[in-house]
């Protein structure tokens, strides 16, 4: 190819790549699209760099391109290097991504948890003995004199040390869920099943005892957010273990490592929903000086919230017209 033809054939495509990088360095947040789009220009760009230098050195266009590689490679290094933590870019991107990549694998966690629930809740309530088996002989004493098992929360715990353990319990269920997809997605499954089942089979059995309301009250400021966290954690260990048993047409390591990093944002998101419900649920649920309609407000709340954040537009994505 002549010098002529060269320039004509690549003009366009470095005009557009220099347009994506004064974009890029304008400190815009790009799409995941815009990225790879700029990476593939960038890679072009270096391409003919090497070719003008060889062919055509100390020409306008050599020096052009040279420009723009090194351009290229300056705002790529500086990109990295200012590479920080900031958790309104971790809650307004990165964790809303996340949560979209795995939309398909929520829905498919939150059927199979509500499943196990119901299947709980009928076995409890047809066959009452296997509740009594699963809370234990003092819990079931304790319903049959009129008492939760909550109670303990008011009168014998200090609300701080109960907030840290609850906090503490809560998180290691997350983390086996997550962690539990390097076992083909197994450990996520079991975390799933096994949760809805003790709450089906816990509520089954309390109202047997007649007490479901008073179950109904202590979880209500706690409760939605609490099972919405560990489905989420067990949606990202599914995503695990789809990646490790199907990695579809990629590399099973490339696509376990881009499933690992997914997952790993939803677990670090969720965690901090945690240490907050620790607080309400060792301070606010088991108060019998709060309302019940002031309980389930705030229940309903804290999910909101939580949900706004998780399903909201990602920074830099375009909407779509």
């Amino acid at each position: 190819m002549d010098y002529a033809g060269f320039v004509r054939h690549g003009r366009e495509r470095w005009a557009e790549f220099e347009t994506r990088l004064q974009t890029a360095r304008s400190g815009r947040a790009l799409t995941h699209e815009q990225l790879e789009a700029l990476a593939v220009g960038y890679r072009q760009v270096l391409h003919d760099h090497a070719l003008a230098a060889a062919r055509y050195p100390g020409t306008a266009i050599a020096e052009r391109l040279r420009a723009l590689a090194v351009s290229g490679t300056h705002w790529l290094s500086e990109r990295r290097a200012r590479r920080s933590f900031s958790p309104l870019q971790f809650y307004g991107d990165a964790f809303p991504r996340a949560v979209r990549a795995h939309a398909p694998l929520l829905g498919g966690a939150v059927a199979l948890f509500l499943s196990a629930a119901l299947f709980g809740l009928l076995l409890a309530v047809v066959e009452p003995s296997v509740g009594m088996r699963l809370l234990g002989p003092r819990a079931i004493a304790g319903l049959r004199e009129g008492r939760l098992w909550t109670d303990s929360l008011v009168s014998v715990v200090p609300p701080s040390i109960t907030s840290s353990a609850i906090a503490t319990n809560n998180m290691s269920v997350a983390l086996t869920a997550w962690a539990g997809g390097a076992l083909a997605g197994l450990g996520a499954l079991w975390v799933l099943l096994w949760n809805g089942l003790f709450l089906g089979i816990v509520f089954g059995t309390v109202f047997h005892y007649g007490m479901a309301d008073r179950l109904g009250e202590f979880v209500a400021a706690h409760g939605p957010l609490e099972l919405t966290l560990i489905v989420v954690s067990a949606a990202g260990g599914l995503g695990l273990g789809r990646a490790l048993v199907a990695p579809d047409d990629r590399p099973r390591r490339v696509a376990l490592a881009d499933a690992g990093d997914k997952a790993g944002v939803l677990l670090l998101g969720c965690l901090p929903f945690f240490l907050l419900l620790g607080v309400v649920e060792a301070f606010l649920s088991p108060s019998p000086s709060l309302s019940v309609p002031f309980k389930a407000a705030l229940g309903a709340c804290l999910l909101a919230a939580f949900l706004a954040i998780a399903f909201q537009r990602p920074q830099g994505e375009q909407r779509p017209r």
